[in-house]
């Protein structure tokens, strides 16, 4: 792998050299372009529900509005007024997104765009891969969601786009809160869960701290099952005066429900005619592991013009989990078939390292942006026991007696070793080239080198050893027709290596995606940003997995085409209102492969989906100030299968909530009751099989607390 260092190593050493070539002096020159001043901590990149500015999609953060790509930001104030928990919760505001496969809910999987699943690589923190299954906790600050490929800038992902959490950094102004929440999951008993989230400078010496606590405890809201958490995440900043240096670490445990969910009756099309709160496994059904994380992150400024960002993060995820997993149904009598399996120890690895150089040069009189950067991501997991057990008999949705299926400690050697790494190394450059103070041009290209292992069994078999390498370009240009309005155009592409790790098949094809996105943009008055797009995205060898024989098998469709149109509105209407609206059009099709009937679509992409929600300022009442706010969530209906055997029925999820801002003895003091669900619909997210279809939470009242000190 010495071949894929090298291009991170030339591009890491071209960062260094470049800007004390290109003008380290002193003072710039009269003719050179001055950046705006780094903001360490002031200018937001959200106001209110308003997104402004984001680094997604050129490594220095820049308005949303000279962007020639579609960006969404889920701002901290819409992440607290709803509430959200989960990376479901925040993603439901940003159009063209829906649940997918999430592995019995113990996994973030999200189609964007019609593309994607768990495990895809395109869920990232802070701009880094991390192999933590669920992304989103309480060290969270805002989301940004890149739409389209985003291979330029992130590498192997998929043509639908990545999502980027962003968390909260050390702060140089002292903040301390303290969080409690009761849900009525838990019937106030095991309902509830604590934050602490601390910051501030230490002395006067420029180091600033942040140390986040988390602890979550709530009963599972169907019929057995406990959610636990815990999590810890210190961080420390250095602000020099042309340097900054952050440095953090995070370790949590997990315990959760594996719930494979419901099963739609091949008879009826329908779900079965059993409570959404009773489950067809047994109570071993869990998965408990750890995550831990740690990374470096260094800030440095050249000059007015040229700065410089690396950033390495570690991440490691292990887990166990036990199930007992419906494999076949028999609708005329109710009686399924059941298997118990399990996975011990399994263990994720992934280092990521990412060097980005940008700045401003006038070079023949036209003002370009720069960003040349070098990334190099290695990936390993090994799933060591893979246990099943024989099919069982005897258990009858409609008469369930649990605890007749013990768990299995049956290991299947040619089933176990599950091992695959994925190392890449890649250099990109790309330049944003002002032709006009109203017009630029975006040109850029990434050549992307990758190497791929993977196999199982005892004596182990090697299925995949791969290698190779891609140049990725990427073109655009965008026209401000007001300063606060532009239209824009982009061609993107994107490559990602498929992995046959759980079947020996060989090698599978890598996914090649093209898309081509037209589209508007424009910061309105009372501070509102409003987006429109258009999208064609072409995409050969998607993969895609199905369930055969309760074995989940990987493949890929030869080529599937995907078109769509979003709208996305946020910010404030009036003074006292502000909004949070999106909607997506998605026309999804397979148009040549040799299983898959063409026209088909693939599992769990709505061809209509979006979400309003409305907040209410009132102002002062009494000793505080009342806000509220109410909101719906659609998704129309859509294929549970890629056979599209069966179609998942669309829903609507109405939510709302109140908060009161007061004061406790001088400190700040918010009250907050959220209602998620509020007519308490049974609603499907998201199924791989009519076997294995999820079920939506149902009413749920969150009582929050958050007290500063």
């Amino acid at each position: 792998m010495t071949s894929l260092r090298r291009p991170l190593l030339a591009m890491t050493s071209l960062a260094c050299a470049w800007p004390l070539a290109a003008g380290a002096q002193t003072q710039a020159p009269a003719d050179t372009v001055v950046l705006d001043e780094i903001r360490v901590q002031g200018e937001s990149a959200t106001r209110g529900y308003q997104p402004l500015r984001s680094s997604v999609a050129g490594g220095a953060e820049k308005p949303l509005v000279d962007i020639p790509q579609s960006v969404t930001v889920v701002s901290p104030q819409v992440l607290r007024d709803q509430a959200a928990r989960s990376l479901d919760d925040a993603l439901a505001n940003v159009a063209g997104v829906v649940q997918a496969n999430t592995l019995g809910g113990t996994q973030d999987a999200f189609a964007k765009r019609g593309f994607g699943d768990n495990r895809d690589g395109s869920i990232m923190r802070d701009g880094l891969r991390v192999a933590a299954p669920r992304a989103f906790d309480a060290t969270a600050e805002r989301v940004e969601v890149l739409k389209g490929p985003a291979t330029l800038l992130f590498g192997i992902v998929d043509p639908g786009g990545m999502v980027n959490i962003v968390t909260k950094k050390p702060e140089l102004t002292a903040r301390n809160t303290i969080e409690t929440r009761m849900s009525s999951f838990g019937g106030g008993k095991n309902g509830g869960g604590t934050t602490i989230d601390m910051t501030g400078p230490i002395g006067q010496s420029g180091f600033a701290y942040r140390l986040i606590g988390d602890v979550q405890t709530s009963d599972y809201w169907r019929e057995y099952g406990m959610n636990r958490t815990r999590m810890l995440a210190p961080s420390l900043t250095y602000f020099g005066p042309d340097t900054t240096i952050r440095v953090y670490a995070q370790y949590s445990q997990y315990k959760v429900p594996f719930d494979r969910g419901t099963i739609f009756d091949p008879a009826t099309g329908r779900a079965v005619r059993v409570s959404s709160r009773h489950r067809f496994d047994e109570r071993y059904n869990v998965t408990e592991g750890e995550n831990q994380l740690a990374g470096i992150e260094f800030d440095h400024r050249f000059n007015a013009n040229w700065s410089l960002k690396a950033h390495y993060a570690y991440s490691h995820n292990w887990y166990n989990d036990n199930q007992a997993r419906v494999i076949a149904y028999n609708s005329a009598t109710g009686a399924v078939t059941r298997r118990a399996d399990a996975t011990q120890d399994s263990n994720l690895d992934v280092h990521a390292l990412r060097v980005d150089l940008t700045g401003r040069e006038k070079l023949f009189g036209f003002t370009n942006e720069f960003l040349i950067g070098a990334s190099y991501d290695y990936s390993k997991v090994i799933r060591t026991d893979l246990i099943r057990s024989a099919n069982a008999t005897g258990f009858n949705i409609y008469r369930p007696v649990h605890g007749r299926l013990a768990a299995s400690r049956n290991v299947v050697a040619s089933d176990s070793d599950q091992t695959e790494r994925l190392e890449t190394a890649s250099a990109y450059i790309q330049d944003t080239l002002w032709l006009t103070d109203q017009l630029s041009l975006v040109g850029g290209a990434r050549i992307q080198a990758f190497d791929q292992y993977a196999g199982r069994g005892r004596p182990f078999s090697v299925n995949t050893d791969i290698s190779g390498n891609k140049v990725i370009p990427r073109a655009g240009i965008l026209y401000k027709l007001t300063p606060a309005v532009s239209v824009y155009a982009s061609y993107t592409e994107s490559f990602k290596p498929n992995s046959s790790i759980s079947q020996a098949i060989g090698a599978l094809p890598p996914e090649e995606g093209k898309s081509y996105e037209v589209g508007a943009k424009a910061e309105l008055p009372f501070g509102l940003t409003a987006t429109a797009a258009i999208f064609d995205i072409d995409k050969r060898n998607v993969l895609y997995t199905e369930t055969v024989g309760g074995t989940t098998i990987a493949r890929t469709a030869g080529r599937v085409r995907s078109r769509g149109a979003e709208f996305e509105l946020a910010g404030n209407l009036t003074e006292q209102l502000s909004i949070a609206a999106n909607y997506a059009y998605t026309d999804l099709k397979v148009s040549d492969d040799p299983t898959l009937a063409p026209g088909s679509s693939l599992p769990n992409v709505a061809r209509n989906s979006g979400a309003l929600f409305l907040t209410y300022d009132f102002g002062q009442l009494g000793p505080g100030r009342l806000r509220a706010g109410a909101g719906a969530r659609y998704v129309g209906r859509r294929p549970g299968d890629a056979a599209n055997s069966f179609y998942l029925p669309e829903y609507t999820v109405a939510d709302l909530f109140v908060s009161y801002e007061t004061r406790l003895n001088g400190h700040p003091l918010d009250l907050q009751l959220n209602v998620k669900n509020l007519f308490d619909k049974v609603y499907y997210p998201s199924a791989v099989n009519n076997l294995n279809v999820a079920v939506g939470e149902p009413f749920q009242a969150l009582l929050t607390a958050r007290l500063g000190f």
